[in-house]
């Protein structure tokens, strides 16, 4: 299980003395024994780690980039480091080209005719595409195919 792995390179991270990637994941541990602790499912699944760890990267770059609008770069590097940290566990993310072309299919399979049916391909789409592509490249995508 993904859990696992991280808890074990928790430790390999303790012994060879690299605290970035030790703190960085010991706040993931902590939130996926958040998780489990709520009494939701109890046990934290490698999809549900999956979107722990998504969201973590994506508030690490949007921690960065305040950062590095306020001026702060070595706070801002040092968020987009552990934003690596935990990239490092997602699965390899699509290329735009290939977000597209998914973008059209689902369009046509839906029989979206236009701005309105917005809702109605995301709710189709994300599914394929979950923890696979960010979130904000699909929505332009969309509005840009149902703009046309």
């Amino acid at each position: 299980m993904l859990k696992d792995k991280l808890y074990a390179d928790i430790i390999t991270a303790m012994k060879s003395g690299d605290s970035l990637k030790k703190e960085a994941l010991k706040m993931v541990k902590a939130e996926i024994m958040k998780f489990e602790v709520s009494g939701a499912e109890m046990i934290a699944d490698d999809e549900k780690v999956l979107e722990i760890l998504g969201r973590a990267v994506k508030q690490r770059k949007e921690a960065a980039e305040g950062f590095t609008q306020g001026g702060n770069t070595e706070a801002a590097e040092k968020e987009m480091q552990e934003a690596a940290i935990y990239a490092e566990y997602l699965p390899e993310q699509m290329g735009e080209e290939e977000v597209k072309k998914i973008v059209e299919e689902t369009i046509a399979e839906v029989g979206a005719a236009g701005p309105s049916d917005m809702g109605k391909v995301m709710g189709a789409i994300m599914p394929k595409v979950k923890g696979k592509a960010d979130g904000g490249l699909v929505k332009q995508l969309v509005q840009s195919c149902l703009n046309e």
